[in-house]
């Protein structure tokens, strides 16, 4: 039964006050004041309910064959020392760390390697990830890739990523990887400046980063991708500009621009709360800085994959980030490693000597697994519009319910009044400013489809 026409015309209190929140301001410059503070994706942070039974859902799980796309992901939770800007640091690469860890990691790609949850379907791109996965010994680290080759149904382009930095990666280790089966290299280089990447940790100067990422595109094996980080505590637009330009000039395949993060309780934020760093840049700076450096890489030639990504050749796919935001099947290996199944989020447990003991035993060491979240649609069908940079209003109408399209029309007609959204072939697509508050527009966006599919009445039970 279809809920009355007028029902649908008269948007309920709720949705009337997530519309008037969720107004641009027009007049102002989009790109940093578009709105008063911007917003992350709404599921962050949010615990999913768990698994009543997480034997008896996991035993389920692997017997169910992938569907679509998949991921694969390999933690490798170990760095030399903590970056002061890191959320992510968990264990100090401690002597004689790298082959007891790298063995264990592969008996777990071992376990229940045959079922059909993990050899069911190929495996799109693998991604092994930190920490420091190039902390690992180059033996340790090729035999990791080597064993994710034979464990893993990996499709025979698929995208194998190694992250690393440049104080603990070499040609040799290089080379030992592309000769394993690595294709693609993100290194963590978050600024060029020699000032700020020794204040951040940073152990590599400026000229030793160029060097090594000149001898790494050099080699012609595989893809080359960086991060650039704006945002950051005394970054000057002219030094944001001077990291951009870099990056561009060096041959890389790819980039992201990606904004600070302050993680709660990192040594960053606890720097710049005791005052011994400058207080980040504001909204508008950090707008300004994201706006540049993308007219730097357009203007360059550079084409954009995503709101943070950027390629130069055809070599850089970047897959592995795009399928994981689309809540992509992503199968977890390694301590502290996190996939989804079917909906399922589940967590590998981090403590390293429970880890040892359970692979060890042939175990899989799960330490957690959740349902799949109600909302779960509504996250796909945005986060896929929205890395796109293509809002289609009937896509978003198909998961949010009958009447969300009308009202929903004015907000993106007035987010396109703000400078966000501008007409392409069948869709409105984002602006420079849109790509920037990308995540707040998507916060809004899933508030509103949430609240209206409340607000629709619920199917009757036909056997009463």
């Amino acid at each position: 039964m279809s809920p009355p026409a007028a029902a649908l015309d008269r948007p309920s209190p709720d949705l009337a006050e997530l519309l008037a929140g969720a107004r641009a301001r027009v007049g102002v410059d989009p790109l940093g004041e578009a709105f008063a503070q911007r917003r992350a994706f709404p599921w962050f942070g949010k615990r999913p309910a768990p698994a009543a039974d997480p034997e008896a859902t996991w035993r389920a799980l692997l017997a169910r064959p992938r569907r679509g796309k998949s991921v694969a992901y390999v933690h490798v939770p170990f760095c030399i020392g903590r970056c002061l800007f890191c959320g992510f640091y968990r264990n100090h690469t401690d002597k004689g760390f790298s082959a007891p860890y790298a063995r264990a990691v592969a008996r777990e790609m071992a376990i229940d390697a045959e079922r059909p949850m993990i050899a069911g379907g190929p495996i799109h791109a693998l991604y092994f990830g930190g920490g420091t996965p190039t902390a690992l010994a180059a033996e340790d680290l090729a035999g990791l890739i080597g064993a994710a080759r034979r464990h893993l149904p990996l499709a025979a382009d698929c995208e194998i990523t190694v992250e690393g930095r440049v104080f603990d990666f070499d040609l040799e280790k290089a080379r030992a990887c592309v000769e394993a089966g690595a294709n693609r290299f993100s290194i963590g280089i978050q600024t060029f400046d020699g000032d700020l990447r020794k204040r951040l940790g940073r152990r590599a100067d400026r000229e030793q980063a160029l060097a090594f990422l000149a001898d790494l595109v050099g080699l012609d094996q595989a893809a080359v991708v960086i991060d650039l980080i704006y945002g950051l505590p005394g970054q000057s637009l002219e030094t944001w500009r001077a990291d951009v330009e870099s990056a561009a000039a060096v041959g890389l395949d790819g980039v992201d621009l990606y904004r600070l993060s302050l993680y709660p309780d990192s040594p960053l934020e606890k720097a710049i709360a005791r005052g011994k760093l400058p207080t980040p840049p504001e909204l508008p700076e950090q707008g300004e800085m994201y706006g540049l450096g993308v007219a730097l890489l357009e203007a360059a030639g550079w084409r954009r994959l995503s709101q943070a990504h950027f390629a130069r050749a055809t070599r850089e796919r970047n897959l592995y980030n795009q399928l994981t935001k689309t809540q992509a099947d992503s199968l977890a290996y390694g301590a502290g490693a996190g996939g989804l199944m079917a909906g399922h989020r589940y967590r590998v447990g981090e403590d390293l000597d429970t880890y040892q003991a359970r692979t060890a035993a042939g175990e899989k060491p799960l330490d957690g697994l959740f349902l799949p979240a109600a909302d779960l649609p509504i996250r796909r069908v945005l986060t896929t519009a929205l890395e796109n940079g293509r809002i289609v209003p009937a896509e978003l109408a198909a998961v949010a319910g009958p009447g969300f399209e009308t009202l929903v029309t004015p907000l993106l007609e007035q987010w396109g009044e703000a400078g966000l959204l501008t007409p392409v072939p069948g869709a409105l697509g984002l602006t420079t400013a849109g790509w920037f508050w990308q995540s707040t527009l998507n916060a809004a966006l899933h508030d509103l489809m949430v609240t209206h599919q409340e607000t629709l009445p619920q199917p009757q039970d036909a056997s009463a």
